[in-house]
């Protein structure tokens, strides 16, 4: 399951783990002009852990997911 929340200046994905046990701590994307981020919470370590990825990033790493094992370049008028 996942929700989707625009506000003014980000757009913010949750998903939230539905599956069996054991089950994964929320995902939550914030989409930036600039920048994607995603946070995730570790409750053994009772903290955030946050990464920060460029818009290019994201787009490279969802066209990824459907791509056999490889070494891939964006053409250079798609970057």
């Amino acid at each position: 399951m996942f929700s989707i929340e625009h506000e003014f200046d980000a757009t913010i994905v949750t998903l939230v783990d539905e599956g069996e046990a054991p089950l994964q701590e929320d995902v939550i994307l914030h989409g930036f002009a600039e920048c994607i981020t995603v946070e995730q919470y570790d409750p053994r370590e009772d903290r955030v852990h946050k990464v920060t990825l460029s818009i290019t990033q994201m787009r490279d790493l969802a066209e990824a997911i459907n791509l056999p094992e490889g070494v891939y370049r964006r053409p250079e008028e798609e970057q």
